[in-house]
This record gives C-alpha cells, structure tokens and sequence, in this order.
C-alpha cells in the first residue's frame, strides 16, 4: 500500500561522489532534507572543508571525504571508513566527473582516457565497493549521473559521449547483476543545467548578446530555459527512496523535454 513515507531517507547512509558543489552537492542537501546520513568525497581537501561548512551553515552535518574515485584502494579505505563511522552505505550517487571539449581530432589519447577514467571508470570502481555490503544488508541504491550525451553526440565532446553513454549500460548491467538482491541501479539524466561547469556555454558575447550555443539549448528545450540543480532533487530522492523499489534499470532524464522535442522551426 502507498504511504508518503515512502519517499523519505530517514536513518540512511548516502554517499555522494563530488558532492561539494552543483548537481552533487543539490543532490546531497536533498538527501539531507529527506533524512539521510550525509558524506561525500573529492579530491581537493580545501573543497571538501569547503562544503563541509557549507552545509554545516544550512543546518545539515555531512561527512566530507578526500579521495580520487579513480583510485580503488582509496575508495576501498574510504567506504570502510564510512561504513565504520556512520554505518552500512545504502545510497551511492556517482557523481563525480568531468568533461573537456576539444574536437577529437585534437584530442590527445591521455585527456580522452582521463575522462573515461573519472566518467566512467570511476562509478564502476565506486559501485564495486559498496555492492557487497549491499547485498548482505538486503537492499541498496546506486544512482548513476548520466548525461544528455548518454544519448546524444555533439561537436568537441567525444570522450564525455564515450563515457557517459558507458555509464548509461553499466546502469543497466548492474541492474542484471544484482537487481536479485533488491539492488535497485538507475541514471539521472540532467539535461543543460547552469552549474560552473557549463558557465563558459552561458557567457554573455563582448557585444552583450547571449551566447550562441545558450540561444540553442534554450531553443531545442521545450521549458525554454536550462535547468537548474535544484530540479534534480525530487527525482534524485525519489530514485534514492523506497518509493522506486521496482524501477531498475532506468535513466530518468530531467532535460526540461529536450530529448521528447525536434527544436522549433525557424522563423
């Protein structure tokens, strides 16, 4: 039978990859809200004091973590670390990542393999460490951040599409894997959102007219702006919860209608 409580985190232990800024962070303070144990990691130790006060400021205590999710045995120590000081880890969002826009002819091997191996390697590396606990506690949730480009291609970005259109069937094949011990892995799909990352998309031109590529996405998303951080919240808790115990295998992408939409007609 439905009940609304469904949809809280009360008493959960959530771990959230790059979780000190943007999406990762947004998505972190929701959990906080909905009752969960927050931690999160980067690689900056400024950073993560950074955040750490931060939420500390909004009324929320998280549990900041440095550590390189690319590194296995650092993750190892760090998920042992967590599950020693807050308890079992129940909610892992792989977060973290990063994208370089060079057109791939360009491209050198080692900044496309960088790329893969935060992108993409990391949530494996991530998801492996925390699934066996899982699986003796019962239930678990891994929440892969996808990507509009887990779709779709795009000029300069062939390492990020790579990545994240990997990240999108390691989703679905954990769900194969371990969906049997009530494991549910599913993606979020932001579409453009205005985080620092995409800051230099959005910049104003010296002749003070918008950004020409901030002018297309606005034109190819029916809701005619770009999301924000504060749109993935509902969706990452719901994804989070008990609520979704029967979605596995998903990407729910929160793009504000792009991928339903052929972009309008010119005039």
């Amino acid at each position: 039978m439905f009940d609304p409580k469904d949809f809280r985190l009360d008493g959960k232990v959530a771990l959230v990859t790059g979780g000190t800024y943007g999406i990762g962070f947004a998505i972190a303070q929701a959990f906080a809200k909905s009752g969960a144990v927050i931690c999160f990691n980067a690689r900056s130790k400024d950073k993560v004091q950074a955040a750490e006060k931060k939420f500390q400021d909004l009324g929320y205590e998280a549990h900041g973590f440095v550590c390189d999710v690319t590194n296995e045995a650092a993750v190892r120590e760090m998920v042992a670390s967590i599950n020693k000081t807050c308890g079992t880890i129940d909610i892992l969002v792989n977060n973290a990542g990063i994208i370089k826009r060079i057109p791939m002819t360009e491209m050198e091997t080692s900044d496309f393999q960088q790329v893969v191996n935060i992108d993409l390697v990391g949530p494996f590396i991530m998801a492996k460490a925390v699934i066996p606990a899982m699986i003796e506690k019962g239930h678990g949730k891994i929440i892969n951040v996808c990507s509009m480009m887990s779709e779709l291609g795009r000029e300069t970005v062939s390492a990020y599409a790579a990545a994240k259109g990997g990240l999108k069937m390691l989703t679905r094949n954990i769900c194969s894997e371990y969906g049997q011990y009530n494991i549910q892995c599913n993606g979020l799909g932001p579409g453009y959102i205005a985080t620092p990352q995409t800051a230099p998309l959005r910049e104003k031109q010296p002749d003070g007219s918008d950004h020409p590529f901030d002018s297309f996405i606005k034109a190819k998303t029916p809701a005619a702006r770009w999301g924000t951080p504060e749109d993935l919240m509902g969706p990452a808790v719901f994804l989070a919860s008990d609520a979704s115990d029967f979605v596995n295998g998903q990407i729910l992408y929160v793009d504000g209608g792009i991928l339903a939409y052929i972009g309008r007609q010119p005039q």
